[in-house]
């Protein structure tokens, strides 16, 4: 057993629909703008590029029900719901016809953003991190295992305080759950633990203290979170 200078920092996890038992989180990836009407609402092209990524810490996960507070150093905070596909099987360079193989389940998800800061990025040239990887930015709901439900399809939908504001079926993704792990794979091995958030339809907006934000995917459990006042 290798001797720390340091106790080890807890390995973050998820909750996994109907268990006790917890989903270990390694890394998160996300898509970057993999509905066409989301690209467009932001000035670009879908039709011109392929997927790109970002990333998030594995510890700025969050359960369904979390209670947050708003983050600081922005005053901007949008909300993106979207599908979490969580990794079983570690794999490099994988085939698309092989790439549902590699899934351990799905989920319900919110990617967090400090807008501002993500705009303020973009127009210096400078990396996202701070927009997209800060504390408590990746909300996953309840992992519903692919081997008891097979692949979700259907909508995705997310509401603040009751409120519709993005709405589309998962068949608008631009490349779909196969494709995004074929061509995560061409770049790095994905391993167990590794959480894919596949993008976010149009319609993102902000939150403020005291919204109660929900995600909400055809087949799956729902992810809530709230803004805490004050």
């Amino acid at each position: 057993m290798t001797e720390l200078v340091l106790p080890a920092p807890p390995t973050p996890t998820v909750a996994v629909a109907g268990a006790a038992a917890r989903f270990p989180v390694r890394r998160i990836f996300c898509v970057g703008r993999n509905y066409a009407a989301h690209a467009r609402e932001f000035g670009n092209d879908p039709d011109r590029e392929p997927p790109f990524f970002f990333t998030k810490p594995g510890d700025a996960v969050i359960d369904d029900g979390a209670v947050i507070p708003y983050p600081p150093e922005t005053k901007d905070l949008h909300f993106e719901g979207e599908l979490v596909v969580a990794i079983g099987k570690a794999g490099f360079e994988i085939a698309e016809g092989d790439a549902l193989s590699h899934v351990w389940g799905y989920a319900a998800g919110n990617d967090l953003t400090r807008r501002d800061l993500q705009n303020q990025a973009k127009d210096m040239r400078r990396p996202w991190d701070f927009a997209k990887g800060f504390d408590r930015s990746a909300l996953c709901g309840p992992l519903a295992p692919a081997a008891e439900m097979g692949r979700p399809s259907g909508f995705i939908r997310l509401s603040v305080n009751g409120e519709v504001k993005q709405e589309a079926q998962l068949a608008d993704m631009i490349w779909d759950v196969a494709g995004v792990i074929a061509f995560l794979s061409r770049s790095m091995e994905i391993a167990p633990g590794d959480l894919i958030y596949t993008g976010t339809p149009a319609g993102v907006g902000a939150l403020v203290p005291g919204d109660v934000c929900t995600t909400e995917i055809e087949g799956l459990p729902s992810a809530t979170l709230t803004i805490a006042k004050g």
